[in-house]
């Protein structure tokens, strides 16, 4: 297919095709002549991934390239590639360690990391955007210990297994590509699916119908 054959099926601009080949972030096509190339299924998937990630992820081009990068990469092993993830997620928050009482804080997120047997890298990312809101929310008045996340962890500790379930018992042969979008992805769509779980019993517990059973 074209350049406009991948415009087409994908609504990415061909100045934007243009520009991620030029970047290599798109492998180059096989030329046919002056400045002329065909492109092929593993392109369009390629394209479709990139605007995954940069439009409904919201990540940088900058960490789209490393993550794209460590999916060619046969030798950055799975728990690696989530680390990866994780980074692309959260980037470090070097401002937090210099935030009054945001030491306690994180030395509260690791010991709850630790009573839940997680292992994970002590400078993972996630721990300190953890902390990060904990110390934010008590700074606006929102007290709660760590205790209050435990649902959370719990909910989160299932849904990991449930993606994980989807790979090859032993990892070998794991889609890699696959394991970056869904990380990604299925972030937004578990924010999704909360507001619309908030909404729902916000509507349940203070909506018209209760409002008009109290003054009835």
């Amino acid at each position: 297919m074209r350049i406009s054959d991948l415009s087409r099926q994908t609504g990415v601009p061909i100045a934007t095709i243009k520009f991620y080949l030029r970047e290599r972030l798109l492998p180059p096509g096989t030329p046919t002549g002056r400045n002329q190339a065909v492109y092929g299924e593993a392109h369009l998937r390629r394209l479709r991934l990139i605007r995954a990630l940069t439009n409904i992820g919201q990540l940088e081009l900058t960490s789209v390239r490393e993550l794209l990068t460590a999916i060619e990469d046969d030798r950055v092993p799975l728990p690696a590639l989530y680390t990866l993830v994780d980074r692309a997620l959260f980037p470090q928050e070097p401002a937090l360690h210099s935030v009054e009482g945001a030491k306690q804080v994180r030395t509260d997120v690791d010991r709850f990391v630790e009573e839940l047997g997680w292992s994970l890298d002590t400078d993972a990312p996630s721990r300190d955007r953890l902390a990060l809101v904990v110390l934010t929310l008590q700074r606006l008045g929102c007290e709660c210990g760590m205790e209050y996340f435990t649902p959370y962890a719990a909910a989160a500790e299932k849904l990991a297994v449930q993606d994980l379930d989807l790979l090859p018992a032993d990892g070998v042969g794991a889609d890699r590509a696959a394991v970056v979008v869904r990380g990604v992805l299925l972030d937004v769509a578990l924010s999704a699916l909360r507001r619309m779980a908030q909404e729902h019993h916000a509507t349940l517990r203070f909506g018209p119908k209760k409002a008009d059973a109290r003054h009835a």
